[in-house]
């Protein structure tokens, strides 16, 4: 990633993780590299191995279209899978990731503490973006509790990955019957390792449809994959139908 204004020189000054990121790619004498700044635009430039600099090729800097919302409410989860969870979400297009703290998640963030997590998690997505060639990153504020979550989500569309009973539809069926024209943001709430509790979840059937996302039980990082996954394959088929139409 490149800072926004830095897209309007013609030698670039990078940051020290877009610099590593340059050398890991090695990139040849003339040859492009497209700089974006996670949020929407980006500039093509040329390797000058003389001046070891990139050097603007022609054309001013390019703004690409936001993508349509798509957002992740996530119970944080043990180490590394989180990281994993950002990076995949991210990777897939999710514009907003929220972290959450309800009752049965095993890692716990004191208030103190969240503020450093963040700027930690929005790093992985900066690299996560940069690896998939992603022209925005998505949006992480720092972690709420479960109650204040609850708010955001009654402003989106939402599927809750949850067992009721009767069972509930697959995600894909309950997503053909989403009214889209609604101009909500489209949502998906998963639980931590060891599921909600059961006041969380009558709680969050207020403001979210619960859905089945297949018959086997999944990792709270393999749902949150599984079901965003659908969800944004569901948005590029609609994309599409829109453009063709």
């Amino acid at each position: 990633m490149a800072d926004t204004a830095a897209l309007a020189l013609e030698r670039p000054t990078l940051s020290r993780e877009a610099a590593a990121h340059l050398r890991v790619l090695r990139p040849r004498e003339g040859e492009e590299v497209e700089l974006l700044d996670g949020r929407g635009s980006s500039r093509v430039y040329r390797w000058s191995q003389a001046d070891g600099a990139l050097v603007a090729a022609a054309g001013a800097p390019v703004r690409r279209p936001r993508p349509a919302p798509l957002v992740l409410f996530a119970c944080v989860t043990k180490g590394s899978r989180w990281d994993w969870t950002i990076e995949k979400a991210t990777e897939l297009g999710a514009t907003r990731i929220v972290p959450v703290m309800s009752e049965r998640t095993i890692v716990r963030l004191p208030r103190g503490e969240r503020a450093a997590k963040r700027e930690r998690w929005v790093r992985i997505a900066e690299d996560a973006a940069r690896q998939s060639d992603a022209a925005w990153i998505p949006e992480i504020p720092e972690a709420v509790d479960f109650a204040e979550s609850l708010a955001m989500v009654a402003e989106t569309d939402c599927y809750a990955g949850a067992l009721t009973d009767p069972p509930p539809e697959p995600l894909l069926a309950a997503l053909a019957r989403r009214d889209a024209s609604s101009g909500r943001p489209l949502a998906l709430y998963v639980g931590p390792e060891g599921d909600f509790a059961p006041d969380e979840l009558a709680a969050l059937l207020k403001v979210a449809a619960p859905a089945s996302f297949g018959p086997n039980v999944l990792r709270a990082e393999t749902a949150a994959i599984f079901a965003l996954s659908v969800l944004a394959a569901s948005q590029h088929a609609a994309s599409a139908r829109l453009h063709t139409a």
